[in-house]
């Protein structure tokens, strides 16, 4: 058994080896799917001593109903910092696919070459450039050149839609890639980083005692002088122990998968992508309930529709798979970041779109947490603080 995780040893044991020793990890993160994979490899890319403390495969992971977009348009209204943060994301995705292959060799399928919002009809039309023209006009927002194309542009770019596509909104930083296999090249670079993953490890209790951060699991206990709660849902219960505040509304998707096709689909959808590997993804769907024990097929069949509408040719393809998943969401939709001041040295991240976001996380949030804080621009923007004292206090958890 690692050292790690050995729970034979005492209490005054403990304390008397903290007292002659460095915490075993400059810094545990909690949670092994893609959000704290990114921020663990950037902290393994940092040099940084690092443990990653998941439950393993068995758990109900958000990256099993992700759709695998790196996505700008439409992502901020309401918070102009999140179109900036997106924006940032989108444009240091080349460099995380780039780092990734360089030290692993394996291509994460980066193409970013823009996507589309189709709209059916001319109300749809009419929705969406309202909600363009309400995405321009926020002061502070970036500048991410969205903009709305008639059918006739569309159909240049897109030349298998059907007559019901009217329009939609195109925006040239928008992408997809292989999620799967990014997830996968963020756990061979552990090793080569010298990263600790330790799976079916999930924490139960966080304390702080002499500088340093003691987490107990299933299979013994872990110190670390920094933690990062990066465990999606589970935020909500873990990071009260360590005086922050995670308020999630999580929530439940469904995907339909189609049989390989030809390639037709040269800029993914918000709710159709061509992988890769030839098949089709449809997925858009969205209830705010915890059960993904069953599909619904009313709602694959609303999917699957939309999906024939906008190109008729997929009525020809087999569904191959489809499933329901559980995601992430803070409940306001936008990212928490946040550090705690009753216990220095512990973060906590939550957020939905843990693959647009996996470069910054990788790169930033990792910089940020081995420099020891966050920066006072990202607190201020994404702190749970904008939540109110009364919620954190009145918070009944899921």
């Amino acid at each position: 058994m690692s050292k790690a995780f050995s729970s034979e040893v005492g209490a005054g044991s403990r304390e008397e080896n903290a007292s002659k020793r460095k915490s075993e990890y400059d810094v545990a993160v909690v949670g092994g799917g893609l959000l704290g994979s990114a921020i663990a490899w950037g902290l393994g890319r940092l040099g940084k001593k690092v443990a990653v403390l998941d439950e393993g495969d068995i758990t109900k992971r958000a990256s099993r109903a992700n759709f695998a977009l790196v996505w700008v348009q439409s992502k901020g209204l309401g918070m102009p910092a999140y179109t900036v943060w997106t924006v940032q994301a989108s444009q240091a995705w080349g460099r995380l696919a780039s780092e990734l292959k360089q030290q692993t060799g394996l291509d994460v399928c980066l193409q970013q070459n823009g996507g589309f919002h189709l709209t059916l009809g001319e109300d749809e039309f009419s929705q969406r450039t309202e909600l363009v023209k309400r995405m321009h006009n926020q002061a502070g927002a970036a500048d991410y050149k969205m903009e709305m194309l008639p059918a006739s542009e569309v159909k240049k770019a897109l030349p298998l839609i059907g007559p019901e596509v009217s329009g939609g909104s195109y925006c040239p930083l928008d992408g997809h890639v292989n999620s799967l296999r990014t997830f996968r090249a963020f756990h061979t670079g552990f090793r080569a980083f010298g990263i600790d993953y330790f799976p079916e490890r999930p924490v139960s209790a966080i304390s702080k005692s002499g500088g340093e951060f003691r987490l107990t699991t299933p299979k013994g206990e872990l110190r670390a002088a920094r933690i990062v709660l990066a465990a999606g849902n589970a935020n909500q219960t873990l990071a009260p122990m360590v005086g922050l505040y995670a308020p999630m509304g999580p929530t439940r998707g469904q995907i339909v998968v189609t049989e390989r096709t030809m390639p037709f689909l040269p800029h993914p959808l918000t709710t159709i992508r061509q992988t890769d590997e030839g098949t089709v993804m449809i997925g858009d769907s969205k209830e705010d309930e915890l059960d993904d024990r069953a599909l619904k097929h009313s709602i694959s069949a609303v999917m699957t529709d939309r999906a024939q509408r906008m190109f008729p040719h997929l009525s020809r393809l087999n569904v191959v798979r489809s499933w329901a998943g559980i995601r992430v969401m803070p409940r306001d939709g936008f990212p928490v970041y946040d550090q705690s001041e009753t216990h220095p040295g512990a973060f906590v991240a939550c957020c939905h779109s843990g693959v647009t976001l996996a470069s910054n996380h990788a790169f930033e949030i990792a910089r940020m947490v081995a420099q020891g804080a966050l920066e006072p621009e990202l607190v201020g923007a994404f702190s749970a603080s904008r939540f109110g004292r009364a919620g954190a206090a009145n918070d009944s958890g899921y």
